[in-house]
């Protein structure tokens, strides 16, 4: 599981730029910029977002089968075509037992091979659901979640490896809270009218995953609702999100004998013994609280409420790899009454995700070989050493900054790891048994060899070579413990990168990117760990004082932000990401003025000033179109802006988008100077 990486949501279909190699106005500039892409008929200053982005939401209307399409979601579907040729090359091939070939063809076929999975219905889940019926004891409860734990269905929380965070050399066992059908702990505990409803729609859905499984009707009403009871509880006892980005607060080591006497009711050496893991050493243990009610549970509801939960999570987990009834039940709350689609996606993209999961370092090395040019990690390298002299310099020009804290955050910018396009070295897949047989059994399989790999790495020295995403996805994430910057193949392409374009577009789409990952190093709580990236003090008190007043400026601002009627941003929970969207776009800026101080006059493109296009660059990377449903999801449960949100959010903050847009106070987007945040 990866908590502490991150998910940085961005885009594809950015068209402007230019194919040159130097910008004077005298050569000859190819332009692929199609002024279609924008509003004209808004001013920019009104809403820069609708400006920059307009012509592009008008022209890629929502699918129905998407909450939110942009050009993120358009490259990560281009991407997922380039993998689909992969992945059918291989099942085509039909290769040779235990090849790679073998594997990827023979998950994807299975998962394709609806006849048989619908004329299977739930049989491939039954030894499961046996296995809970069977329960009689308290000691076959926590068999049975030991089970379901060492295959990745995490009925109560996540048992995993990570880095010690205050010795981040070392790997040790981490539990992290878990358990909840729906998202977000607040939807069982709001009294606002959508999280009632939706209350009310998950327990219908769990009604009909139960009824679906053999149960009668009435049966599978009551199991619903004892579920619903038993996943309320672990909500109260949930952290909040908000909770959880404290890394102080999720730091709790301990060694099994300590974890028993804040849980005894729970038996810990049997449910390590089931999982393979006797002697993990150290866990940490991130929400003590929730693990105290797990085992207050353990020891006060009825061996027949631990049945009904745990046969609900055996079904929730497993429900779209099963027959049509209950792929049609997970969409029609997962995907209608959450997020507002209107149809599902084509069966190949979720078996083809699923197939990427389980299989995802071996399918990324035939991606690489076909679809990343090594030109383009050349110019990343350039970027990235760009960006890192660039940000050196805004240190360095702090004003309210003691040159201790200076002097050590020089040492920790110094000593960021930089991961560009795929692993130097790749995961073995060996052990992994995969056949044509069974879609349910292929994944659990993934799941067992996925949850091994895992907990072998416990008491064992950081792989500081080891990935978190695979080169095919379209994203990024910067690792605090691990100190490092991650950029995978898929998204160096339009509209973040190319590979020969306009240098202004470039610095505004990957140099932000890049730019928005460092700060992440420097964020309210990056900050909080070293260049080695161990969980540690080395800010002076002042220093931190001073960075916390300036931050307030965006938790503020953010928090005045309608979203919806009624619905506000959440500027304390976005307050990491939009401090690194500001410091990315801050330190890029500055990087390309770098980059052209000996080049002379900029060209302009299409009318267009290269001081405009970097913030183009920048805006059309958030394009997006996005249903309402899944605006109130994001706002309760995701740590990033909404895209609009992220290009009207962070430009107001900076003099240099006034000065690139002729932007003078009547602008409805205007920041006075002694309200705009000024961070990094």
């Amino acid at each position: 599981m990866q908590k502490t990486y991150l998910m940085l949501v961005c885009a594809a279909g950015l068209a402007l730029g230019a194919c040159q190699s130097n910008q004077s106005k005298k050569e000859l500039i190819k332009p692929v910029f199609s002024a279609d892409d924008m509003d004209h008929s808004m001013n920019p200053g009104e809403n820069f977002y609708q400006y920059a982005n307009g012509g592009w939401m008008k022209q890629h209307p929502l699918p129905d089968d998407k909450s939110r399409f942009g050009s993120f979601d358009l490259l990560a579907e281009e991407s997922k075509e380039k993998v689909k040729t992969i992945v059918e090359k291989a099942a085509a091939e039909k290769g040779a037992e235990g090849t790679l070939a073998q594997k990827i063809g023979d998950f994807y076929n299975a998962g394709m091979n609806l006849e048989a999975i619908n004329a299977a219905g739930y049989a491939p889940i039954q030894p499961l659901l046996d296995k809970v019926a069977a329960i009689d004891s308290k000691e076959g409860i926590v068999n049975v979640i030991s089970n379901l734990q060492s295959q990745q269905l995490t009925p109560l929380f996540y048992f995993y490896s990570s880095a010690d965070q205050k010795n981040s050399e070392m790997t040790i066992a981490g539990i992290y809270q878990s358990g909840l059908g729906m998202p977000d702990r607040d939807y069982y505990l709001s009294d606002d009218e959508t999280s009632v409803k939706l209350r009310e729609a998950y327990v219908l859905y769990l009604t009909k995953l139960f009824a679906l499984s053999g149960n009668a009707e009435d049966d599978a009403e009551e199991l619903a609702n004892t579920v619903m009871a038993f996943e309320t509880k672990l909500a109260q006892a949930s952290n909040t999100r908000l909770q959880n980005r404290d890394p102080h607060a999720t730091y709790n080591k301990m060694n099994v004998a300590a974890l028993a006497e804040l849980a005894p009711q729970f038996p810990w050496n049997e449910f390590l013994a089931g999982i393979n893991m006797p002697e993990p050493g150290d866990i940490n243990v991130s929400q003590p609280a929730f693990i105290k009610e797990v085992a207050a549970m353990y020891d006060n509801e009825s061996i027949d409420t631990w049945k009904a939960f745990l046969s609900s999570v055996v079904i929730r987990k497993t429900a779209t790899l099963l027959s049509e009834e209950f792929v049609n039940a997970d969409f029609a709350f997962y995907g209608e009454a959450l997020s507002g689609k209107k149809a599902m996606e084509p069966r190949w993209k979720k078996v083809l995700d699923n197939t990427n999961g389980a299989l995802g370092e071996a399918v990324g090395q035939l991606f690489v070989a076909e679809y990343f040019p090594p030109a383009a990690k050349q110019r990343m390298d350039d970027l990235v050493e760009n960006l890192r002299i660039a940000f050196g310099q805004r240190i360095d020009q702090l004003e309210w900054m003691s040159d201790e804290t200076k002097t050590a955050a020089h040492e920790k910018l110094a000593a960021i790891r930089v991961k560009i396009g795929y692993p130097s070295k790749w995961r073995d897949y060996t052990a992994l048994s995969i056949s044509g047989d069974s879609y349910v059994n292929n994944v659990l399989a993934s799941n067992r060899f996925d949850f091994a790999h895992d907990m072998e790495k416990v008491g064992k020295p950081v792989d500081k070579e080891e990935w978190h995403m695979f080169p095919q996805t379209v994203n990024a994430y910067y690792s605090p413990v691990g100190n490092e910057i991650v950029f995978p193949a898929a998204i160096l392409q339009p509209p973040f990168f190319y590979l020969d374009g306009d240098d202004a577009v470039n610095y505004g789409a990957i140099g932000v990117v890049i730019g928005h990952e460092m700060t992440h190093g420097f964020d309210d709580k990056g900050r909080l760990y070293g260049k080695d990236g161990n969980l540690q003090t080395w800010w002076t008190d002042e220093d931190s004082e001073r960075f916390n007043s300036r931050t307030q400026f965006l938790v503020d601002q953010f928090n005045r932000i309608e979203v919806l009627p009624g619905t506000f941003a959440d500027g304390e929970l976005s307050l990491g990401e939009n401090i690194a969207d500001l410091g990315g776009l801050a330190i890029s800026y500055q990087a390309y003025q770098n980059s052209i101080k000996e080049k002379g006059e900029i060209a302009d493109i299409d009318g267009f000033t290269d001081e405009q296009r970097f913030f183009l660059g920048y805006s059309r990377v958030w394009a997006q179109n996005i249903r309402d449903k899944e605006i109130l999801r994001r706002t309760k449960t995701d740590v990033h802006s909404l895209g609009i949100n992220r290009v009207n959010g962070p430009l107001p903050n900076m003099e240099e988008f006034y000065k690139a847009f002729n932007l003078d106070n009547t602008a409805a987007l205007y920041i006075a100077p002694d309200n705009r945040a000024s961070i990094w």
